[in-house]
């Protein structure tokens, strides 16, 4: 009914398929596996739903965030795994919880430009296993202890090891430039928004209550069962749990102490998955007979304060691609955000709707206004259905085209904040049926 979005002499880009693993908590069925297992699972389940042969692909792109030293080239690893052409380069970016919608850009990148027809995008989160390293004074000296020469010399390195160097070092999700967790971070934004910790258990009991009604009723079909050695099939996620906002209110402060608002139940829990997505052209698509899912039209980028609007992407990022798309909020049918903490998506609701955010921060004429609920992530959220941080941006894209097929709505939009301050924003359009 409304106008497409097709630009003259522009390639029209378009998601094909997309599938996940099924998203759990971390230290659950998936422990004892490493990121590649999961990353090569999502494409050998990309590969089944749409028997795409092996070598059919020009790219491969995944996004990840808190690396595997052995497979820094994540990408690489599980494409092989998966056995697709080792022909095929491959890449791996990595920008906080957009990683894997960086991945799906880079890939229209690569398609717009005319270097490719067809990209395999995706992302991967294995929480259950980080990296944790000797302190920085152990390091040095088991690196000079490698070189050391002489008997003498590895005796007297060793002798001056103290019991402070065996301190370890944990990875912590918390910005380096602020060296504040995000958790707290969340909180203050909560409170500079006048978000009370009832708002936030009400939303978070909402995603949760969504997400089990939309798995209970077969809608989440981007998941693709995943045989764990040695363990069960695993064929849905597992930390859907919607409970009481008597049971959530029992909980106590995580982050600030004792009388912040951010609690474990309202925010998103670490979690390992992977995603994946087929991206292509228009033309290529359809010459190899596949049917699109939707069309990737307009995408920005966004990047502000990392200490006061850490996690203000989505405000900044929805006024931007609407502009760039010729569209106002009305048009869209279909809002799927990232919930990080549900203060966080209260507060960006709430600064959507301020005259004077807008005015005093963004330079607008008046607010942004705010997506209407009815249309706001119906299948659950990161807080209910988990947030991999690398894995979240491809499953939003393909909710948004479901939700459109289902809805029959013609446009979706995918927004997210990122660790570092920074968001991203898409409009996806429904491909004609």
């Amino acid at each position: 009914t409304k106008k497409t979005l097709a630009r003259p002499g522009m390639k029209n880009i378009v998601l094909v398929e997309g599938v996940r693993t099924p998203f759990l908590m971390s230290g659950t069925t998936y422990a004892d596996l490493m990121p590649h297992d999961l990353a090569r699972a999502a494409l050998l389940g990309l590969l089944h739903k749409t028997d795409l042969p092996r070598d059919a692909v020009d790219y491969i792109i995944y996004g990840t965030v808190i690396q595997e030293v052995k497979t820094s080239n994540i990408a690489r690893e599980a494409a092989l795994g998966a056995g697709f052409s080792d022909k095929i380069p491959a890449h791996t970016v990595t920008m906080a919880c957009i990683s894997s919608n960086q991945a799906m850009t880079s890939a229209a990148g690569l398609i717009a430009a005319g270097q490719c027809d067809a990209v395999v995008a995706g992302g991967v989160e294995f929480m259950s296993d980080v990296p944790i390293r000797h302190s920085r004074k152990m390091r040095k000296t088991m690196l000079s202890l490698n070189k050391a020469k002489t008997l003498g010399q590895r005796l007297s390195l060793i002798g001056s090891i103290r019991m402070a160097h065996l301190a370890p070092e944990l990875p912590a999700v918390a910005e380096f430039s602020t060296a504040e967790t995000m958790g707290h971070s969340a909180d203050r934004l909560a409170a500079a928004f006048g978000v009370s910790r009832v708002e936030q258990d009400e939303f978070a009991l909402r995603s949760h209550t969504l997400a089990k009604k939309a798995q209970d009723a077969g809608l989440l079909q981007d998941i693709v069962s995943f045989n764990v050695p040695g363990r069960d099939i695993v064929s849905k996620d597992n930390g859907i749990r919607p409970t009481s906002m008597e049971q959530m209110g029992k909980l106590k402060a995580a982050f600030v102490k004792p009388h912040g608002t951010v609690t474990a139940a309202n925010s998103s829990f670490l979690t390992d998955g992977a995603s994946a997505v087929l991206i292509m052209s228009e033309e290529k698509a359809v010459a190899m007979g596949f049917k699109p899912k939707a069309y990737l039209r307009d995408f920005v980028y966004v990047s502000q304060d990392p200490k006061d609007q850490l996690l203000l992407g989505p405000t900044y990022s929805t006024p931007k691609v609407l502009e760039r798309a010729g569209l106002s909020l009305n048009d869209i049918d279909v809002f799927e955000f990232h919930e990080a903490f549900a203060g966080q998506i209260m507060a960006n609701l709430k600064a959507m709707d301020s005259d004077w955010f807008g005015q005093t921060y963004m330079g607008r004429k008046s607010k942004v206004g705010t997506p209407p609920m009815e249309k706001f992530n119906l299948w659950g959220g990161s807080l209910s259905l988990g947030h991999p941080f690398g894995a979240t941006g491809c499953r939003l894209v393909t909710t948004v085209a479901h939700r459109l097929q289902k809805e029959g709505g013609q446009y979706g939009l995918v927004a997210a904040c990122a660790a570092g301050g920074q968001g991203h924003a898409m409009v996806i359009e429904a491909y004609p049926q």
